[in-house]
């Protein structure tokens, strides 16, 4: 459909896509693990992601809460320092600073690390939760991260605690999906960064755009007959450039 460009390879596709941006009156934008590997959190699903060596069904399943508690729960206490040893990088500053100056509309994003906060992003629509809140499995009731790491059972009604993340086979939230369903079907530019948007049901939301839509991921997709713009680099990097043509 449209132009594939490596950084640095072609200007003019950066110029353009900075253009769109500055025109657009509601930009939407899509990021997934990509957009936090810059900042030191590993992926799920590469070659050399987390998944190729923590078994997920172990880890990250709502059978894993009942039979393998206490794994689940160390898996998470690693999860949970990575977080907090990182930083969000420029990236995160850059669509923050978009959305201050009016030109970003919503940050949808399949990352639990909630950088894009932290940068100061705040219209963010986390698609598979977040790894920085807790809640109760039986009432549902908030609780403190402490609680969760050291075992306790829920103040309220003694369950058990869990993260807020969307394990597999869990659905996602339905209010969160349906605000970024909403978001996608208003916007006029889409930019998708950090994804290969192999992940059902999150790799149909740019479809739903009748605007504009702009890939920025580390390497090639099979998706990318989609958008009228791909470019080829970090997400961090790709951002910058564009920042300076805006």
């Amino acid at each position: 459909m449209g132009n594939t460009s490596a950084l640095g390879a072609n200007e003019e596709a950066v110029r353009r896509v900075a253009a769109w941006i500055r025109d657009s009156r509601q930009t939407v934008v899509l990021t997934g693990s990509g957009m936090s590997t810059e900042s030191g959190i590993p992926d799920f699903r590469s070659q050399g992601g987390l998944w190729a060596r923590v078994d997920p069904r172990r880890v990250a399943t709502v059978e894993a809460l009942e039979a393998n508690y206490p794994e689940v729960r160390d898996f998470c206490r690693k999860r949970i320092e990575e977080i907090k040893r990182n930083r969000p990088h420029r990236g995160h500053e850059i669509l923050a600073g978009w959305e201050h100056d009016g030109r970003v509309r919503a940050v949808a994003t399949q990352n639990i690390g909630g950088f894009h906060q932290i940068a100061g992003s705040r219209t963010v629509h986390e698609l598979h939760g977040s790894l920085r809140r807790f809640h109760c499995r039986e009432c549902g009731r908030p609780a403190a991260e402490e609680e969760f790491l050291d075992g306790r059972p829920c103040r309220h009604c003694r369950g058990r605690l869990r993260p807020d993340v969307v394990m597999f086979g869990e659905l996602l939230p339905v209010d969160v999906w349906d605000a970024v369903v909403a978001a996608m079907h208003a916007a006029d530019l889409v930019l998708v960064i950090g994804t290969s948007l192999e992940v059902y049901p999150v790799n149909q939301l740019p479809a739903l755009s009748q605007g504009r839509r702009v890939l920025i991921n580390l390497e090639p997709t099979d998706q990318q007959a989609l958008f009228d713009e791909v470019l080829l680099g970090k997400a961090g990097e790709v951002l910058s450039a564009i920042d300076r043509e805006m």
